[in-house]
């Protein structure tokens, strides 16, 4: 980072029982670039308080609110206050904290999708563009070696030209209607008020999508969503089948590139299980989050390669792992390498130094998240089905 001390970061959300608040702290801490100084952990100021007790931060430093929490660092003098802010809460408080934070003058690191629908994503790039703040977005799943292994094989042309990609995440948690029994991360992903207006999809189906985006370089041209709710009572889907046609991106007489995306959470025995499989006229590859250090690579007249971390025949992968080959690393390492390159981008800010190049979702990412959301919703509503992308 070249700062010669570690940044900064603020937290709101990811208080008591929060699963994804202690996420982001442990992957913000695995470099030791990062130290976590103030936080508005919940909507609760008492509960903000215990949580920062719990992590021994400064009372001081432990707010009530967001915008307490803003206004107060703001007033800090420079070398006190924090860099960035880290964005933890239900999705229908992701556009107010950032606009908050930002207009404050601080970085963002986002939890994702981005903002509660694409209208605000919209009202979030300009603030972006208005500001000229770090944005960052955690889709943490293109942190991992081996989806960035797969990209620069898909980039230098290994596989030809792109035909078809299957991507899929499916769980199985949501297979009863736990919400009702009050298990919190349930009760605010089900609920249209704190989510939005999609469930399964706005919550892990924008992960596949993003995967094979980013992997392949391919964005959407329409899509044809099947949304189904099997469970009694649920107000939003909790299943979602999508067929794909992608950009075309050549001009050769070959038909644009087709795909396959579904997610589910009602999927019995099913745990966090996001897979892709990428298929051009060359080759293809396949790689599964559960087993994230093996890239299975095939062509047809070859035998199958599987590419690990850490070996001398990979040309990126090794860039982004810690340890040697064969020790794993997996969740929280992949998040990290988000915090890795955001850190970088923050540095270089409050540095003066001129933007790189930095390998993290931005807010493309998140105004392309919230339109597969968004088309997503319409096409399942919609009797035509095929339904055409947004421009974003």
């Amino acid at each position: 980072m070249n700062l010669k001390r570690k940044l900064r970061m603020g937290m709101v959300g990811g208080g008591p029982g929060a699963f994804i608040g202690n996420v982001h702290r442990m992957a913000a801490n695995i470099d030791g670039q990062i130290e976590l100084v103030a936080g508005a952990f919940s909507s609760d100021p008492e509960k903000s308080k215990a949580a920062g007790e719990a992590w021994f931060l400064h009372p001081a430093r432990v707010y009530g609110s967001y915008a307490e929490m803003a206004k107060a660092e703001a007033a800090l003098p420079e070398g006190e206050r924090i860099d960035f802010v880290t964005i933890v809460t239900p999705n229908h408080l992701h556009f107010p904290v950032a606009k908050c934070f930002l207009e404050a003058g601080f970085h963002i690191v986002s939890d994702k999708p981005a903002t509660f629908d694409l209208a605000e994503a919209r009202k979030l790039a300009k603030i972006i563009e208005r500001t000229g703040k770090v944005y960052a977005l955690t889709h943490n799943y293109c942190g991992y070696p081996m989806v960035k292994e797969a990209r620069d094989l898909v980039r230098r042309g290994k596989l030809g030209r792109i035909l078809k990609i299957v991507a899929e995440y499916p769980q199985g948690w949501l297979l009863k209607q736990i919400e009702a029994e009050d298990q919190k991360q349930a009760a605010w992903r089900t609920d249209p008020q704190r989510a939005g207006m999609s469930c399964c999809i706005g919550d892990i189906g924008t992960h596949a999508e993003h995967l094979g985006r980013y992997i392949t370089g391919l964005e959407i041209d329409q899509v044809c969503a099947d949304f189904t709710t099997f469970v009694p009572g649920r107000l939003l889907e909790d299943d979602g089948n999508l067929l794909v046609h992608y950009k075309k991106t050549t001009d050769d007489q070959l038909p644009a590139p087709r795909g396959i995306i579904y997610a589910s959470q009602i999927s019995a025995g099913e745990e966090n299980g996001p897979h892709i499989r990428v298929y051009g006229t060359e080759g293809s590859l396949e790689w599964h989050q559960p087993e994230p250090n093996n890239l299975l690579v095939r062509y047809p007249d070859k035998p199958l390669e599987v590419r690990r971390p850490g070996n001398p025949y990979n040309r990126v992968a090794n860039d982004w792992t810690r340890l040697p080959p064969g020790h794993p690393e997996a969740f929280l390492e992949a998040f990290a390498n988000i915090y890795r390159e955001a850190a970088k981008a923050i540095a270089d800010a409050i540095a003066g130094r001129k933007p790189k190049v930095y390998d993290y979702p931005d807010i493309r990412d998140a105004l392309l998240g919230m339109a597969f959301i968004e088309t997503a919703v319409k096409s399942a509503a919609n009797k035509q089905k095929w339904t055409r992308f947004p421009k974003v």
